[in-house]
């Protein structure tokens, strides 16, 4: 392997530590808890997508800076209260990543698969065992990443429809089930077995909804965008029908365009 000078993370590490100094720190930062900054954890993990999905190589250096300061944040809380400290996280994903590749730091070459690892190290994880199929998929991840999960953690045991023709009938059965949805529960429930069909037709189609819906946001937007644009400041007052028309010119645009 090419010998790499390891990078230097203390002066960050000790950025943090000076941030929550309770004497001279940031009052900001001192104030902050794991849950507070859960949701700029987040944040920054969905900007680094975004940068790859643009291929903009200098906001990804950016944004892994900014996800790089939210691990050592949460470590920096976490030492504080006497849990553990930075270099224990990068010694437990070390440990990890030798655990999981046996066949790169091993010998084994009859090595168990990277989910029977995983599988392993569930039940042997301190606290109430779970033996679910579906142990493990995170309640916190987003819904329509966590449907996928689920979908494929149940199709691992079996239950899975044989092919795509079984989901998208099962996506007919759903519609036909929100169109007799009476009440607003009804509707938010019927919906919800809607979404979940169609993220099982995207993975048995081997298409990542996640990214097919953010194409179609953009899609959405780029095109809206374009009917505000030709319509200038009378767009909102215009009717349905001349929107449609916009709309159908901004759909036609993109198509001619190279």
């Amino acid at each position: 392997m090419p010998d790499h000078k390891s990078p230097d993370i203390t002066p960050l590490i000790r950025i943090m530590a000076r941030l929550r100094d309770p004497d001279e720190g940031c009052s900001w930062d001192i104030q902050q808890s794991f849950s507070t900054i859960a949701p700029y954890t987040i944040e920054e993990a969905y900007e680094v997508a975004d940068a790859i999905e643009r291929e903009d190589i200098e906001a990804l250096r950016d944004e892994l800076g900014d996800l790089l300061l939210q691990t050592v944040f949460h470590a920096r809380i976490a030492e504080e209260a006497g849990h553990f400290a930075f270099q224990n996280v990068v010694e437990a994903i070390c440990d990890k990543m030798v655990r999981r590749h046996p066949h790169v730091f091993g010998n084994d070459e009859e090595s168990p698969g990277w989910e029977e690892i995983k599988a392993a190290e569930r039940k042997a994880a301190p606290g109430k065992a779970d033996d679910s199929a579906l142990a493990g998929v995170a309640n916190a991840l987003p819904a329509l990443l966590r449907a996928e999960k689920l979908q494929k953690r149940a199709a691992r045991t079996g239950f899975d429809w044989p092919d795509s023709e079984g989901v998208i009938a099962k996506i007919d059965e759903e519609l036909d089930e929100v169109r007799s949805a009476r009440t607003d529960a009804e509707r938010e429930e019927e919906i919800g077995d809607l979404l979940f069909a169609v993220t099982n037709l995207a993975r048995h189609m081997k298409v990542d909804p996640e990214q097919a819906l953010r194409r179609a946001n953009r899609k959405f937007e780029r095109r809206f965008r374009s009917m505000e644009d030709e319509a200038g400041e009378d767009f909102s007052a215009l009717p349905l029908k001349a929107k449609e028309k916009l709309w159908q010119k901004a759909k036609m645009k993109e198509k001619s365009s190279p």
